[in-house]
């Protein structure tokens, strides 16, 4: 399958529009025609419907798609994994969600570099789900997940634990005694739910089905600053937050009656994989 025909099915895809497409990639229209009409013809399917002044994907048109991108993703991680071998004696892929990298692995990650100058380390911060993917795709070496994964040839261990605590800034005074579960709709909640998986689905569980939050963001290391300057509360993760309540920049608010889940942070590799066993066994606890 020629990756030219996949780049420029997953261009027309995102600009919906054979002009732009074809400036995109600096060629013709009649090129980025053809492209696409091998690529159907080599699939068996339409991929997009055509009219006058619209093209969007078919239903196959759609379900290719994902395809067509890991299959680009694999061909440029294979080219760069074998290009480094030439200055590298290892490499090692990681990838994390970004907010178990900024609790927990950063120091480990330092480590490593000062001690293995041999070695070239290449870090990923994406959602689990498309972590794992990548792992089975043996793109990447490690994953660290808040989904744990059970599947034969890997294996997956629970490496650390962490709490979930409301946060908000000392300039917020009303509920420092605590907080009552209904008073959780009288508070400007700042929302994070996608980076912390199952537990980002019991936030939202505190509230009404389909309540709107004023603001909304799919990293929650991100929400700090907002809590710094006084705006809102949020749930965060006690390892992110403890430095702040030490300095005393924000402040924990006590739960009256509701408790929240512990946090589990997962690392899955696959078995047999001794540069990946020889890093963890190394630099994790």
């Amino acid at each position: 399958m020629d990756t030219q025909n996949l780049r420029t099915f997953i261009l027309l895809s995102k600009f919906k529009n054979f002009t732009i497409t074809s400036e995109k990639l600096f060629v013709a229209q009649s090129t980025v025609t053809n492209r696409i009409a091998e690529l159907e013809r080599e699939i068996g399917k339409k991929l997009f419907v055509r009219d006058k002044k619209h093209i969007h994907l078919t239903q196959e048109g759609a379900l290719f798609e994902s395809y067509a991108k890991r299959i680009l993703e694999l061909e440029e991680s294979a080219v760069q994994k074998i290009n480094e071998t030439n200055f590298y004696k290892n490499i090692i892929r990681i990838g994390s969600a970004n907010t178990i990298y900024e609790c927990h692995l950063y120091p480990i990650i330092q480590s490593f570099l000062i001690s293995n100058q041999d070695t070239s380390i290449k870090i990923m911060l994406n959602h689990s789900q498309d972590l794992l993917q990548m792992l089975e795709d043996q793109m990447l070496d490690i994953v660290f997940s808040y989904t744990s994964y059970d599947k034969y040839g890997y294996q997956c261990i629970n490496f650390a634990v962490d709490e979930l605590i409301l946060v908000t800034s000392p300039k917020n005074i009303e509920f420092t005694s605590g907080i009552y579960k209904k008073d959780l709709l009288k508070i400007n909640y700042l929302m994070s739910d996608l980076a912390l998986q199952e537990t980002g689905q019991f936030i939202r569980s505190l509230f009404p089905p389909y309540y709107q939050f004023r603001f909304e963001i799919d990293n929650s290391t991100k929400l700090v600053q907002y809590l710094l300057n006084g705006i809102g509360y949020s749930f965060l993760p006690k390892s992110i937050a403890k430095l702040y309540i030490e300095n005393h920049s924000l402040i924990s608010i006590p739960l009256i009656d509701f408790n929240t889940p512990l946090i589990n942070n997962y690392l899955i590799y696959r078995i047999n994989d001794h540069l990946a066993e020889k890093f963890l066994s190394r630099y994790l606890p």
